[in-house]
């Protein structure tokens, strides 16, 4: 019998896959959920997003017998197909209905809810329904959410509308409806309308969806009075029956609690382990730089060239910038001259075609027809390229001193750019607020400490397999060590002395 999904690294069927937010819930996790709705007592449970039934299949197994109704929602008829290849027979999917929850909820209220909702980010989603959403998240919250809300975060809002006074809701989702900018309001809602009992997160050893870049976090939630503290776990072992143990009150040497206040919990994040509601406010990246996103192509296949398609168009050099555009290509944390002349040998594309805005007919003949070219493929007429004017005009950045990797899972955030390339979107450009080069030295002694690095879990958005995604705003939030920034003579806080050795002992200064 099936009971596990296979997950393509590449290709059609993984992009089928991503395009309607399907990656089902391992067996040792779904029983631990179902074993939660199902201690408040319900004869039913709904699932909003039946797909495969793995939830029903662990409401099966967990309730032993006893009989409990299975309701639920599916917009993919493939999909209940595929539930009935796993052992769900037609008279356990007879209370499903084929319909989209987000958008056409049914009747409730329902005593249990489960779910894994559909994982789809706000640009994979139509403007109609983006504007019902929208519509629906403002009447709800007063106001309405960041457009940057996928639907997952919609269907945890329609389904504890829908949950019955005393019910219990079980849902698993990714970590950025906890570190996304919708967070903030989203958690203050729920929580004051809800008691939020436990967050349940994974090491990533033990993560319940491998190769998937989604850090997954099960939330337990009862329609009963809010209260100010949560139980907040740390799964550390996959495939054991730990965490259906934790939840029924048993023994489980896997799982790590952590009591924590509500406000505690909603300030620092609840993806994240506890933070310190009275530390003190230490120095951050802001203080000493700046920093800007990447340049946004829009066509890198255009824009982006290796020096033999610059040479065969004969793209002349003033209209070339040295750039680099993969986080993968730089495998250490200095980027120089020898790095890209290294990059383009290997065929890989390290030059930035960047006309300015003068007049089509104002380039060298050949550069006309290569921008002809552009025309011919649609170019202008692309979401992000249609605005600027004119159309192959492109975005301007200053080389900067310091690279950091927006999206990756090394060690090797900073980088320092020697080679003074221009950065493409899979970076943000950090620019110190001065340009001495002594000034430069010191903030790339503390960029590259350990201290720095791990603090970046702090203000980043977690993914799979420990990868860190870090907007401009979020990362000049980033805390710097106090005493490391005092040791670098950027800043000198006032420190005892016996707190400032402490730290210097820490930190192996």
């Amino acid at each position: 019998m099936k009971r596990h999904q296979h997950l393509p690294a590449s290709g059609p069927t993984r992009e089928a896959l991503q395009a309607k937010g399907q990656f089902w819930t391992p067996d040792w996790v779904a029983d631990a959920m179902a074993a939660y709705v199902l201690a408040g007592g319900a004869d039913s449970v709904f699932d909003p997003a039946v797909g495969g039934g793995a939830f029903f299949r662990a409401v099966r197994r967990v309730a032993k017998g006893s009989p409990v109704t299975l309701l639920g929602c599916e917009i993919d008829p493939a999909a209940l197909e595929e539930a009935r290849g796993t052992g769900l027979t037609d008279d356990d999917l007879k209370g499903v209905e084929l319909r989209d929850f987000a958008t056409i909820p049914p009747v409730g209220p329902f005593p249990a809810i489960i779910a894994n909702p559909p994982y789809l980010r706000h640009h994979r989603l139509s403007a109609e329904t983006k504007a019902c959403l929208k519509e629906f998240g403002a009447k709800l919250l007063g106001k309405p959410l960041d457009g940057r809300a996928g639907l997952h975060v919609y269907f945890l809002l329609r389904a504890l509308v829908l949950l019955a006074p005393g019910g219990r809701l079980a849902f698993i989702l990714p970590a950025d409806v906890c570190e996304g900018v919708f967070a903030k309001p989203l958690w203050e809602w729920v929580t004051k309308n809800f008691h939020l009992e436990t967050t349940i997160t994974f090491a990533p050893e033990a993560t319940p969806f491998p190769g998937v870049d989604t850090n997954a976090i099960v939330f337990l939630i009862s329609k009963t009075a809010p209260t100010k503290a949560l139980a907040w776990l740390r799964c550390t072992q996959a495939h054991t029956h730990d965490l259906q143990h934790w939840v029924q009150g048993r023994g489980a040497p896997s799982i790590e609690q952590t009591e924590r206040s509500m406000e505690e919990a909603l300030v620092t994040g609840l993806s994240r382990p506890p933070g310190d509601l009275d530390a003190p406010t230490g120095p951050i990246l802001g203080d000493f730089a700046r920093v800007m996103r990447g340049i946004a192509t829009g066509d890198n296949a255009f824009f982006f060239l290796t020096q033999e398609q610059a040479d065969v168009l004969g793209i002349p050099d003033e209209f070339l910038k040295d750039a680099i555009g993969r986080t993968r290509d730089i495998n250490c944390d200095q980027l120089t001259l020898a790095h890209l002349e290294a990059l383009d040998a290997k065929g890989r594309p390290t030059l930035l075609f960047a006309p300015d805005n003068r007049p089509l007919s104002a380039f060298p003949k050949k550069v006309q027809i290569y921008l002809q070219q552009g025309e011919s493929l649609g170019l202008p007429q692309r979401a992000l390229i249609s605005q600027r004017k004119p159309w192959y005009k492109m975005e301007q950045r200053t080389p900067p001193p310091f690279l950091f990797a927006y999206l990756g899972r090394r060690n090797v955030r900073f980088i320092r750019n020697d080679a003074e390339a221009l950065p493409l979107t899979g970076f943000l450009c950090i620019y110190p607020k001065r340009s001495d080069p002594a000034y430069i030295d010191a903030l790339w002694k503390v960029l590259q400490h350990p201290g720095t690095v791990a603090n970046l879990a702090q203000v980043g958005k977690s993914y799979g397999a420990g990868a860190i995604k870090v907007e401009p705003r979020s990362l000049e939030r980033l805390p710097l060590p106090e005493v490391l920034v005092a040791q670098s003579g950027l800043f000198f806080p006032k420190l005892a002395l016996e707190e400032k050795n402490h730290y210097e002992l820490t930190l192996g200064l």
